[in-house]
């Protein structure tokens, strides 16, 4: 039996007295979207740390194609193929948003994939023209919305040509029109389109978000977590009408 693309074993997670993630277990393949949901505070943030080596975990492990990442520092994991977003953006406020993806542009992965990236600027318009904000390419980052830095992120992100893209909330602070061409964005990078023409295929993906109508477009599957625990696993159209997730929303007594 062929070994899956990620494999998340039992992680588990306390702080102090709080369980954050509770032996938490699943698989994705390599042409997978999936998308992590939940309550606030259910454990899914902390479950992407534990994955990019951000945290380390109590006990269990991650493997990715087939090797044991458990434990090893970011920068390692994410030049092995794994690029995260977080809702807490950190850019380098007083650079040109350009320059933030630029630094992207120069790590070790990222200069490997072929002749084209060592075109840096061009690379990170090309970056920037995914997210939607290339128009903005000279800007300071300290001088961006909400929204448009979580754009940024994003376009960090996929600079590195990653195979396998982590997003947290891409949609959190986007209006609805800009909600709906990041989702056609990130549709379309993972059919390997625009931003990744160099590959036959895009990046599988791993997406927390809170906007459910938006989400249930693009993923194939999706997992649930509450208190640090998965509750459910499967396509949209079942975990929609799962009464334990119905319950981990709404509460018991909701519609």
């Amino acid at each position: 039996m062929a070994e899956s693309f990620l494999e998340v074993h039992d992680l588990h997670k306390n702080f102090g007295g709080l369980t954050a993630t509770n032996s938490v277990s699943f698989n994705l393949d390599r042409k997978e979207v999936l998308g992590l949901i939940g309550p606030n505070g259910a454990g899914k943030t902390t479950l992407l740390r534990l994955i990019t080596g951000i945290l380390k975990p109590d006990s269990g492990k991650v493997l990715f194609k087939g090797e044991d990442i458990t434990g090893k520092k970011t920068w390692e994991i994410v030049n092995k193929g794994i690029a995260p977003t977080f809702q807490n953006m950190r850019p380098f406020r007083r650079l040109p948003i350009i320059a933030n993806v630029m630094v992207s542009c120069l790590s070790p992965r990222s200069m490997k994939r072929g002749e084209w990236v060592k075109k840096v600027e061009a690379k990170a318009m090309d970056a920037l023209e995914f997210a939607g904000i290339s128009d903005m390419a000279l800007e300071k980052a300290s001088t961006l919305s909400q929204g448009d830095l979580k754009r940024l992120e994003v376009a960090r992100a996929v600079a590195t040509e990653p195979e396998l893209l982590l997003l947290d909330e891409p949609f959190g602070g986007l209006s609805p029109a800009e909600t709906d061409l990041m989702a056609k964005s990130i549709a379309r990078l993972h059919k390997g389109g625009r931003f990744g023409r160099l590959h036959s295929e895009g990046p599988a993906m791993i997406i927390i978000e809170h906007k459910l109508q938006q989400l249930m477009k693009i993923v194939d599957r999706i997992v649930v977590l509450d208190f640090g625990t998965i509750i459910a696993d499967g396509p949209p159209q079942e975990i929609v009408k799962n009464p334990e997730v119905i319950e981990a929303y709404l509460g018991k007594g909701g519609v």
